[in-house]
């Protein structure tokens, strides 16, 4: 086989994007002649971008879709193209790559399995492909193949797996493709960020290359496309069991291309990053292309000293940092809306003074340290800090409220009444400094409160998008001392110092989260049986009985009052802002876990701890 120039390209899209999303084609079809590379692989759905939902059982949608793809085959001109789009047939929608040689369609693959797990609702709007089937379509007065093809450039023959199709065991079309001999496999993917699944993911794409000894080119979709899933552009090339190039993943950029020798070389591999650095570099990614998508000027963000909102504190002023140096301070500026270029010595915090403003919102309740922590985190990062106090409108409410019932309020009568009115208070005020500032609102809650309701619906809740809202608290208190170190972020020390604590009950209750709830640690180990894989009450106690050091009576406590308070606040779950899918899981009904807003609470499970 002589040496043949292949390349994987990336690129971020946006659904109803049709002339950016056509541009970045463009871009990234132009940079793979100008490496050389003979055939170039686009992700999966990139036309459209692969989150356009509904639109994809339009009658219109997929129509634009080929008019689009009539408006790319020039740019295709000595090369040969693949890229993803819908297809409809009749009544039904196929998920197509539509192979351009020389600006002409060669055919259309179509997609043979569809993603059904966590995030992934696929056939809501695509059939599958029956293998070995062919049909032909008409496209430009032509009729061209359609179904499960192959293809042949000079002496190389290769096809494809789309996506999911790849991770389907015997059942992928890979073992079809081994069967016909081909050389080489693509797969355009629009495969979902999540901490950590780029090491599985690599070691599908090393085995497939070894199980059917052959080339195997991987081409991931960019960036947070359409509001909750991340893309990281991942492009992977393998051979016969061995990996032979990797890109860096997550990048600012609109498109990115990956070429390579059809040769069993090592053709640089970048670095596998830690779950702690994946997460800065997907959520910074995420709230970059989110705030500029949605046309927003920046964020705000009610800063309470703790550690919730002070991770994303530090998550915005890493999309800064990590902006200016992948694109350049004026590319960042030109890209983020901004029209003012930075004059000063320091144009990150000259920048972050204009992206993100806080607040802290103080109460009687609220102490020197959590002000002082606030504070001292928002100068060291640049951010506008403000600060006032809410008794007054806390009081306010309270009296109108101790009038209509004719008795005052009370801490032993009224403790979540008197704790929600000071968390919602905040709400509207820092709803008015967003509007004022045509800025999205940040709202804090995480994985773990989520989980059990420890949050005040239209209070910390509050927001535009909820960035934290898929990890829990436990891996969140752990990351912020990982960042004080290795991002350099000495404003995150009296964070660290802190007991996380809601500061809404008098300072000499001492509360604090856990006290309220149970440890963290042990929340997650609950949540991950309970909600990741699913397993009844009893499954978990007697997992956890052999894992954890409790005693049995304080385990059997902490498992009802999880799934006691799981059941009934799904309601707030339904409620919670768009949040990012950065784990292997979340408790998002939207992306990945549905569960009954009305329901028996597991009465009759939680009654069997009680017999052991």
């Amino acid at each position: 086989m002589s040496s043949i120039k292949i390349a994987g390209a990336t690129v971020n899209q946006t659904p109803l994007d049709w002339s950016g999303n056509l541009n970045r084609i463009t871009c990234a079809i132009e940079e793979a002649k100008k490496q050389g590379a003979e055939i170039l692989c686009l992700p999966e759905l990139a036309i459209t971008g692969y989150g356009s939902e509904d639109l994809f059982l339009s009658y219109w949608f997929p129509k634009k879709a080929l008019a689009q793809l009539e408006l790319l085959l020039p740019h295709c001109e000595g090369i040969t193209v693949a890229v993803g789009l819908p297809i409809r047939i009749q009544d039904k929608v196929y998920n197509c790559v539509a192979v351009i040689e020389n600006a002409v369609v060669k055919g259309f693959v179509a997609k043979q399995f569809m993603a059904i797990d966590g995030v992934h609702y696929e056939f809501r709007w695509f059939t599958p492909w029956k293998a070995n089937e062919v049909v032909e379509i008409e496209f430009q007065d032509q009729m061209v193949p359609l179904g499960d093809l192959t293809f042949q450039h000079k002496e190389i023959h290769y096809g494809f797996e789309i996506c999911e199709d790849a991770w389907r065991g015997k059942l992928r079309p890979g073992y079809r493709l081994c069967d016909r001999k081909v050389d080489l496999i693509f797969n355009p993917s629009a495969s979902h960020f999540a901490m950590g699944k780029t090491a599985l993911r690599r070691e599908l794409i090393e085995e497939s290359s070894a199980t059917f000894d052959c080339y195997y080119c991987y081409a991931n979709l960019l960036g947070n496309e359409a509001g909750r899933m991340i893309f990281d552009g991942e492009i992977l090339l393998a051979k016969s069991g061995k990996l032979l190039s990797r890109n860096k993943l997550l990048s600012f950029e609109d498109f990115q291309v990956k070429s390579f020798y059809l040769e069993p070389k090592t053709q640089d591999i970048a670095f596998i990053n830690s779950k702690n650095e994946e997460f800065v570099q997907a959520s910074s990614l995420a709230l970059f292309d989110y705030m500029r998508k949605i046309r927003s000027t920046g964020f705000v963000l009610s800063l309470s000293g703790g550690a919730d909102s002070s991770s994303i504190a530090i998550l915005v002023a890493e999309m800064v940092k990590r902006g200016i140096e992948e694109l350049g301070l004026e590319g960042f500026c030109k890209k983020a809306g901004i029209k003012n270029l930075p004059t000063s010595q320091h144009p990150e915090k000259e920048l972050m003074k204009q992206i993100l403003t806080t607040a802290y919102q103080g109460t009687k309740n609220s102490s020197d340290d959590t002000f002082s922590s606030a504070e001292t985190l928002a100068e060291s990062i640049g951010a506008t800090f403000y600060h006032w106090e809410i008794d007054e409108e806390v009081k306010s409410y309270t009296a109108k409220i101790e009038k209509a019932i004719g008795r005052k309020l009370t801490w032993e009568q009224d403790d979540i009444t008197l704790q929600n009115i000071q968390a919602r208070t905040r709400s509207p005020i820092i709803w008015m400094l967003a509007n004022i500032n045509n800025a999205l609102l940040l709202s804090t809650s995480n994985r773990s409160e989520g989980d059990v309701g420890y949050a005040t619906m239209d209070g910390d809740t509050s927001g535009s998008i909820s960035p934290i809202a898929a990890v829990d608290k436990f891996f969140i208190l752990n990351w912020l001392s990982w960042a004080e170190k290795n991002l350099d972020r000495p404003g995150l020390a009296k964070v660290n110092s802190l007991q996380p604590t809601a500061e809404l009950r008098p300072l000499e209750r001492t509360q604090t989260d856990e006290k309220d709830l149970m440890p963290y640690a042990v929340i997650v180990e609950i949540e991950k049986l309970a909600i990741r894989d699913r397993r009844s009450p009893m499954d978990v106690y007697l997992i956890l009985s052999e894992e954890l050091k409790l005693e049995p009576d304080t385990l059997k406590d902490y498992i009802k009052k999880f799934f006691r308070l799981w059941s009934r606040n799904q309601w707030k779950r339904e409620r919670l802002a768009p949040s990012f899918h950065l784990d292997e899981f979340n408790v998002d009904p939207k992306t990945w876990y549905r569960f009954p807003i009305l329901s028996g609470g597991f009465a009759e499970e939680l009654a069997q701890l009680d017999q052991l």
